[in-house]
């Protein structure tokens, strides 16, 4: 895939980058070749395979939760560096 100077532009203002006028022949055609590199992809036949959702094969260790105590509400604000009679005490985000 071919890319024009005009196209190369647009997506340097997009990518808030700046491109000197000296590479832009170079630029063009380092991002042609790579266009024209993923372009071959449409040409692997890809039926029947599932997608790839992770690069690991690893699996998670999954367990049960286990309730290991019931607090009550004071016993929970007891550990709150701030709090009010009922409430947990936060600092302010919206003005």
């Amino acid at each position: 895939m071919k890319l024009d100077a005009e196209t190369l532009a647009k997506i340097a203002h997009l990518s808030r980058l700046e491109i000197d006028e000296k590479e832009t022949d170079k630029m063009l055609r380092d991002m042609s070749s790579m266009l024209t590199f993923v372009d071959k992809l449409n040409e692997v036949n890809t039926d029947g395979i599932e997608p790839l959702t992770t690069m690991s094969h690893e699996i998670n260790a999954m367990r049960e939760d286990v309730v290991k105590q019931d607090l009550t509400h004071s016993e929970v604000l007891q550990n709150a560096p701030k709090k009010d009679t009922t409430f947990f005490r936060v600092t302010k985000v919206l003005e």
